[in-house]
């Protein structure tokens, strides 16, 4: 029961200090954040690229309390953009935005974050590339979808995310496994209370397939956000008997966890594209990675020991 806990820390300023001042904290935060600088990000994106993996770039920070500070991250997507322009590698990289960044929890948050996140998809669409909409909390999912339907109508390829814990996501997945949509599931992140979502993980693992399935039967592009090797598993299967090709859907995990596995997939002929993070505001992030396994949490806590 550590993840609650940890989600918990996640929105402590106090939690945040301790953490950022602890001695081991930059060798686990440099295991999942790729760099703090667009110079730093675009070479493990070259990295990536040499190895047959794609990538989504994150630039990470959640904690938007201004209009200002959600006009400074559309312009840290858009200067992103431009490097991978400059580069050539816009097909190799596309990008995963969370609305929060760009505004949505702040007054009039809902017309403020599609005003900023609507130049970064439409700069992603010219270099070939495009933009998935993450999923946060269950309360700010109206708002996304909504977003996610209203930038389709001119930039069809742009994606979102889906959460398997949540109630409502397998409504969600049959209205979104439609023809020219791109959905990434998840098992999900967030602390939901009970009322809303599967608190087991047998739960949560059983709804995953389910929810998969219908992507995989649907007209869709299914991306399968996960790291366990049973699902990994399950995923071909209902894959092989969808009769897909292995460019008709594509897995996706986190920069820095089961690296050989990214590799492995993709000599087999998968699409297979790292979520790589990178910013300077990695704490939210960092402690969502270290609440999801418990072995993160474990590695952090030598880290901080052997440091110390």
């Amino acid at each position: 029961m550590l993840g609650p806990v940890i989600l918990a820390a996640s929105r402590s300023d106090k939690m945040r200090r301790f953490i950022s001042a602890a001695p081991g904290t930059k060798q686990v935060v440099d295991r999942f954040i790729a760099g703090e600088t667009v110079d730093q990000v675009v070479r493990v994106v070259e990295d990536a690229a040499d190895k047959g993996l794609e990538v989504t770039l994150d630039v990470v920070g959640e904690d938007i309390t201004t209009p200002e500070q959600a006009a400074a991250a559309r312009d840290a997507y858009l200067e992103l953009v431009d490097r991978l322009k400059d580069l050539g590698l816009g097909t190799r990289a596309e990008m995963s935005v969370k609305l929060s960044m760009f505004g949505q929890s702040l007054d009039g948050g809902h017309e403020l974050a599609l005003a900023n996140v609507r130049p970064v998809v439409e700069a992603a669409a010219a270099i070939g590339t495009t933009v998935t909409l993450d999923a946060e909390d269950h309360t700010t999912l109206d708002s996304m979808f909504a977003i996610h339907e209203e930038l389709r109508k001119d930039f069809p390829q742009t994606g979102c995310v889906i959460q398997a814990y949540l109630f409502r996501t397998e409504v969600d997945a049959r209205r979104l496994a439609a023809a020219g949509s791109r959905v990434r599931i998840v098992k999900g992140a967030y602390k939901e209370p009970a009322s809303v979502a599967y608190q087991d993980k047998a739960e949560i693992d059983k709804a995953y397939v389910r929810i998969l399935k219908t992507l995989m039967e649907g007209e869709g592009y299914p991306m399968i956000g996960s790291h366990d090797p049973r699902l990994i598993a399950i995923s071909q299967e209902l894959a092989r008997k969808a009769g897909r090709k292995l460019d008709e859907y594509e897995f996706q995990m986190l920069y820095g966890i089961r690296s050989d596995e990214h590799v492995r997939l993709a000599a087999e002929g998968h699409r297979m594209r790292v979520y790589t993070a990178y910013g300077t505001d990695w704490y939210g992030y960092f402690m969502r990675r270290l609440a999801e396994k418990p072995a993160n949490l474990l590695f952090f806590g030598r880290s901080i020991l052997t440091k110390g």
